[in-house]
């Protein structure tokens, strides 16, 4: 976001709040957020949108016996499409307290412990919020796949933008946790290995839900 929008003392406007052009305009920038951390949280938003979109085409008359499983795909993807416009707001505020924490004094013996803590606790946060963009995206494409047998024909496709919009959010984001988890200690950086691994599933069944939706479409 754009560091002429507000002063040194007022908070960053939320990417919630921000136009389009503006949010482009700052991503093209030479500024450190936003960057591929919020791109990828706002991939994550947009799936949710258009799995909520979807949903929202198929409460037809004819759609009643799924109606109760739609309202329920509604609901979550509504919640995933907020707390992911939330992570991309997270992404910039910890981007922006690693470059506060590599900038700490190191004159002393005292002054280096208190900034190499400093760097690990934002570098640790600056990895969380990526990882918790994967829990999102994973649970953004179940719901895509769930929607994918009774949603409306009339827009099976944007199932098969959102299942790609997810697979984006998760390789952007393993991306984010790689380059932070490198400075961390081995046993810090160990933690994110578990949703490290996890992206290579989520991208498959990603591309999987992708064939299904083309398929469907040629057929």
């Amino acid at each position: 976001m754009s560091q002429t929008s507000t002063s040194s003392t007022e908070t960053a406007p939320s990417f919630g709040e921000v136009t389009l052009a503006q949010y482009l305009s700052d991503l093209a920038a030479k500024l450190p957020a936003p960057g591929g951390g919020a791109v990828a949280a706002l991939h994550a938003a947009q799936a949710a949108a258009l799995v909520a979109m979807v949903a929202r085409y198929t409460t037809r008359a004819k759609d009643a016996e799924n109606r109760p499983v739609v309202d329920r795909i509604i609901e979550a993807a509504d919640e995933a499409r907020g707390r992911a416009l939330a992570l991309a707001d997270a992404d910039a505020a910890a981007f922006t307290a690693v470059g506060a924490a590599y900038k700490l004094p190191k004159e002393t013996p005292e002054d280096l412990t208190a900034r190499t803590a400093a760097i690990n606790a934002a570098l640790i946060e600056a990895a969380r919020v990526p990882a918790a963009v994967i829990d999102e995206a994973d649970e953004v494409l179940s719901l895509a796949a769930e929607l994918f047998p009774i949603g409306n024909p009339n827009v099976v496709t944007d199932i098969g933008a959102a299942a790609a919009a997810c697979r984006a959010a998760a390789t952007t984001s393993q991306l984010n946790i790689e380059i932070n988890v490198t400075s961390l200690p081995a046993a810090e950086g160990d933690r994110f290995a578990p949703v490290l691994m996890r992206v290579d599933e989520l991208t498959a069944r990603a591309d999987a839900l992708h064939a299904d939706v083309v398929h469907a479409v040629r057929k």
